[in-house]
């Protein structure tokens, strides 16, 4: 069933109740902060609003007087973590590389942050603030260009720091940090490439230079903003 919504108020624009005093003063930062505490050390899943409410010392009915749904509080934890990304640069090359950098060091500082990038655009705030940093930069980039080559950027920048974030949570759950996953599987890849049935594979895996996770993310940054580069230098009249 589709939901029809008319004039409806969106989150960013409901006010908050008024003041009163309390042994523990509330506003939707400082339920936001809590919430933040919670995913930071032990994910998203110990996010609810009876945990927060818990944290801030506040029966879980005071929150709804700020925030209707955990839905709600997701949103205001992402636009948050959106104040955080402040990407800079001169031109369109600079800009993106700041804001991929940028993007991929708060994703290291809440790893949850991964798992709520992308999809449907963020319209908070802050989400709308770097945003528009970002815009400022593309003078030079003819404007049906522009969001395509910001998605392009978004697109690799969400699939990098997620498969970061699942090689990290496959060290915790198996004890086994990316060196020693290829130790314990690298006589069995030999005993497969022996056979001689994946000539191409095995000459990549025997002869490339293995990168760390930094030089991975970088080369593949550059070749991604090369080929944007190619691309409007060919469009030039």
């Amino acid at each position: 069933m589709r939901h029809c919504i008319v004039d409806a108020m969106v989150l960013w624009e409901r006010p908050e109740p008024p003041e009163r005093p309390a042994p523990t003063p509330l506003n939707r930062e400082v339920i936001v902060r809590a919430a933040i505490r919670l995913a930071d050390a032990d994910g998203l899943e110990a996010v609810s609003l009876r945990k927060v409410a818990a944290e801030l010392n506040v029966g879980p009915m005071r929150l709804y007087g700020y925030i209707d749904t955990k839905e709600d509080l997701l949103d205001l934890m992402v636009d948050a973590l959106h104040a955080e990304i402040r990407p800079t640069g001169d031109g369109w090359r600079p800009m993106l590389r700041s804001l991929a950098e940028a993007t991929r060091e708060v994703v290291h500082r809440h790893e949850w942050f991964a798992d709520l990038i992308g999809g449907r655009p963020q319209l908070g705030p802050n989400a709308l603030a770097r945003g528009e940093r970002v815009m400022s930069a593309m003078h030079d980039v003819d404007t049906d260009t522009v969001m395509p080559l910001v998605d392009a950027v978004n697109a690799y920048i969400i699939g990098a720091v997620r498969r970061e974030t699942a090689e990290r949570r496959a060290e915790r759950e198996t004890g086994l940090d990316e060196r020693e996953w290829q130790s314990f599987y690298g006589p069995y890849l030999m005993r497969v490439f022996a056979t001689g049935q994946f000539p191409a594979l095995a000459a990549v895996i025997r002869d490339a230079k293995h990168l760390d996770a930094d030089e991975t993310f970088e080369l593949g940054l550059d070749l991604l903003l090369d080929g944007f580069e190619a691309r409007l230098a060919r469009s030039e009249p």
